[in-house]
């Protein structure tokens, strides 16, 4: 764990020092990827405790590995911010800040000290969003950001220290399928509401279209990629304890996502702004993957680790593509950006894959994640059929909707028709693109 902490502590303070290294912290995060890569190949399936702090599983190599991966091209996406001198040294403290917050969190074997990380993660975000956002209103939305995520989460540290009290132990994750807490079904939904919210479930969103809106590019990656999968994280370390998963908690639970995703595909059909629309298609993706958790099968477990690895790099190409069609009108309407596909085919042509894989076309892992879910909600009930229907049919329906919407009609007079795109931002397409295709032939590494 060190190999991947001192690097990131090293580059905080070597970049007070030199500011004309913006790009080699890039590859430094890069390397650090790589060689983390080459060690999951020789790690064990089983939740393996590395020491007494630090323990690690597929699950937690995976969403480290994708924490690594995405900050890499975070860094190379902030190109902007680079060219305008913006505060250059505060973003790369923050980045390697949150990288070091985010793989101690899935790392931890303490859930106190898990909890701890779980809500600093907060703070570099915020000021993601708070210093290098676009419009007033992104004090708003990191108002809301935090309101909604530590409120949320303040019942399930009183249950974790009434569970320490009861149990006398540090709550070591290896070792919670041995400790019989005796909560009431009401306590259990105060101990799962923290993580939902993160996630987030329909209802408790309503601060993720905010904070996307107003985030920089960074931030809306990171937000998608990385700080949702906190929540469906500590659900599957939860799960575990959960004596209910055959009660009407559950089923409830399962009911509300499946109606929310339901509601937020309709939305995303007639959704103007070009972030929110990508934003509440995550809300929707998500509410799949707590359907797949609830169920509290292994076929549901593997659907959701599989779900939060595909929409992680799916989402934050789709973000990017915003970011990208933003400098072409300076607009982020759906309305005023058209034709792409004759100025810029390229860009067009990227629309249109990450378009189908955020339906969920084959050969992407989108697909086989998506299957699984459906199984486990299936197996738990054949009523959840047409609501799962209607869902497929409105993800197909607003993906197709907003790729025709970019890249087809009559162009407008106020776009830049000169523009292409550099050299840096087709780098970035082709890296989330080759993991999305290429994870499929070796799932076992992000088994859970």
């Amino acid at each position: 764990m060190l190999k991947l902490l001192i690097p990131l502590v090293g580059m905080m303070y070597s970049y007070k020092k030199n500011k004309n290294l913006f790009w080699f912290y890039q590859s430094i995060i890069m390397l650090i990827s790589i060689m983390f890569f080459i060690m999951m190949f020789s790690s064990n399936s089983s939740l393996l405790m590395k020491s007494y702090w630090f323990m690690g599983d597929n699950m937690s190599n995976s969403l480290t590995l994708l924490t690594l991966y995405i900050s890499s091209m975070m860094i190379m996406a902030s190109n902007k911010i680079y060219q305008l001198k913006n505060k250059l040294n505060m973003f790369i403290i923050s980045v390697a800040s949150l990288n070091m917050v985010l793989i101690l969190c899935f790392n931890m074997s303490s859930m106190i000290i898990f909890y701890f990380m779980f809500e600093t993660s907060l703070i570099p975000t915020m000021l993601l969003v708070m210093v290098w956002g676009y419009q007033p209103e992104r004090l708003k939305a990191s108002f809301y950001l935090m309101i909604y995520t530590i409120t949320a989460s303040l019942p399930m540290l009183i249950l974790f220290m009434m569970s320490i009290m009861n149990s006398k132990s540090t709550f070591m994750m290896k070792y919670m399928i041995m400790i019989n807490l005796n909560l009431s079904n009401i306590m259990w939904m105060m101990f799962l509401i923290g993580f939902m919210v993160k996630v987030p479930m329909y209802i408790t969103h309503l601060w993720l279209p905010k904070a996307h809106v107003e985030a920089p590019v960074a931030g809306s990656m990171v937000l998608a990629a990385i700080l949702l999968k906190l929540g469906g994280y500590g659900m599957i370390r939860m799960m575990s304890l959960s004596p209910w998963s055959n009660s009407f908690i559950s089923s409830m639970i399962i009911s509300l996502s499946l109606i929310g995703s339901i509601i937020t595909s309709m939305i995303c059909v007639r959704q103007h702004d070009l972030k929110s629309l990508i934003a509440y298609s995550s809300v929707s993706h998500m509410g799949l993957m707590i359907c797949g958790l609830m169920t509290s099968t292994k076929m549901g477990f593997y659907g959701g680790v599989m779900i939060m690895i595909a929409h992680g790099l799916t989402s934050s190409a789709l973000f990017i593509l915003a970011n990208i069609n933003y400098d072409l009108i300076n607009s982020r309407s759906v309305m005023l950006s058209k034709n792409v596909l004759t100025f810029i085919p390229l860009l067009s042509m990227w629309w249109f894959m990450f378009s189908i894989i955020n339906m969920s076309a084959p050969p992407s892992i989108n697909l086989m994640s998506e299957i699984m879910l459906n199984i486990s909600i299936l197996y738990k009930s054949l009523m959840n059929m047409l609501p799962i229907s209607i869902i497929m049919f409105f993800t197909g329906v607003y993906s197709l909707v907003m790729y025709t919407s970019l890249n087809h009609g009559n162009s407008n007079m106020y776009m830049n028709m000169y523009h292409n795109m550099m050299m840096s931002s087709k780098n970035l397409m082709i890296m989330h693109f080759m993991p999305i295709i290429l994870i499929i032939c070796k799932l076992e590494y992000i088994m859970y």
